[in-house]
């Protein structure tokens, strides 16, 4: 049981040291992280379109 109190001791100690960001800072990266979600979910739904485009075509082409 006394390394595990020494341990969160030391989690809090370090926790005090760190310094955190201001809510400026937060907001700019958050918009930033927002933004290249939108963009990759954007460009992987386009992609996933023209594959299944592409394997209907296919598939028309030598089924039918």
């Amino acid at each position: 049981m006394g390394k595990t109190k020494r341990y969160f001791q030391g989690v809090v100690k370090e926790g005090k040291r760190v310094r955190w960001p201001n809510r400026e800072t937060v907001l700019k990266s958050l918009g930033v992280v927002l933004f290249i979600t939108i963009v990759a979910a954007l460009w992987l739904s386009l992609d996933d379109i023209i594959a299944g485009k592409l394997l209907q075509v296919l598939r028309d082409t030598f089924v039918g």
